[in-house]
Formats: structure tokens, C-alpha cells, sequence
């Protein structure tokens, strides 16, 4: 069964059924991270080749999304720490390395797969709000949003630790 992906395994126990798919997702993303990145990946975590955002962006911003859209699911504001998070996401951070980003992004998966537990399916469709201008959306769009923005930069993250794996190799060749 360890060879399946997360949503081929069952449910995930104690989260409401319209909300497995987000919870499989999240959880999908860790553990092919945890299969792609390694500690060896310490020193290209910020390079960005061709212009493109380094895995370590992608890293700290997939945290930074299910930290944000779960915040407001529970029909909350932001925090000063959140704020400041946003802004730090975009800015190289060479003392951290692969383990502690993928442990911060795995401890807020471990909370928001808390959260999905507590979610009550009467609530999904109610109105919650988005950011400073209070967008309208509802709690479903949120938590739904929050795994696929998170699986998109995956996917973009996938893109370029490739692309750093292989200038690497190049310039060792030559």
C-alpha cells in the first residue's frame, strides 16, 4: 500500500468526507517532497535559474498559502507574524536548509489536517472572507484553494530543482 498515492489509501480518519480530497493533497505534497529533496539540496535551494522563483520560495510560500487560507477559513485576520512571513517569503534564507523547511511545512499540514478534522461539512458553502479587501469566497473555496495553489508550486517546485540539478551538473562537467 506504501506505493499508492495518499488518496488510493483510504480516508483520511476524522476529516469530514467533501474535505479528503484537501487533506489528501497536503499530505500527497509532503511525502513526495520528502522523496524529491535532501539535505544535498542545501546549496540550490535559492538559486533561480532562468529567472524563475528557487525552491526555496516555493517551500516557504506553499507554508505561507495553507497558513493564510486556513486563517481565514476560521474567520480570522492575519497576525503582525503572518504579515511579516509574506514579506520574507520572496527573500533568500541561506541558514535555512531542506530539513527545517520541510519540517515547517510539514508541521502546518499537521495543522490544517487538524483544522479539516473540526471542519463541519453545514459550514463548507458559508461566506468567509479573503485578505484586507475581504473578498468574498466561502470556507469550501478556501481550504480547496489553499491545497491546489499549494500543489502548483509543487509542481513549479519539481520544475526547477530539475532545472538547478542539471546547470549544476553541467558546470561540473565542464
Amino acid at each position: 500500500m506504501e506505493n499508492l498515492e495518499v488518496w488510493m489509501r483510504g480516508p483520511v480518519p476524522e476529516v469530514p468526507d467533501l474535505l479528503q480530497p484537501v487533506a489528501h493533497v497536503l499530505l500527497q505534497i509532503l511525502e513526495d517532497l520528502d522523496r524529491q529533496l535532501t539535505a544535498e539540496d542545501d546549496t540550490l535551494l535559492w538559486v533561480k535559474p532562468f529567472g524563475m522563483a528557487s525552491v526555496g520560495f516555493h517551500l516557504l510560500h506553499m507554508r505561507g498559502v495553507i497558513d493564510r487560507m486556513f486563517t481565514y477559513g476560521r474567520e480570522e485576520s492575519l497576525t503582525e507574524n503572518q504579515f511579516e512571513y509574506l514579506e520574507q517569503e520572496t527573500m533568500k534564507h541561506e541558514e535555512l536548509g531542506v530539513d527545517e523547511l520541510l519540517e515547517a511545512l510539514s508541521y502546518q499540514v499537521e495543522q490544517a489536517i487538524e483544522q479539516l478534522k473540526h471542519s463541519s461539512a453545514a459550514a463548507l458553502t458559508a461566506t468567509r472572507y479573503l485578505g484586507r479587501k475581504r473578498i468574498p469566497t466561502t470556507l469550501m473555496g478556501l481550504l480547496f484553494h489553499a491545497a491546489e495553489h499549494a500543489q502548483r508550486h509543487y509542481g513549479q517546485l519539481l520544475v526547477t530543482i530539475h532545472c538547478v540539478r542539471a546547470l549544476q551538473q553541467q558546470r561540473s562537467i565542464h
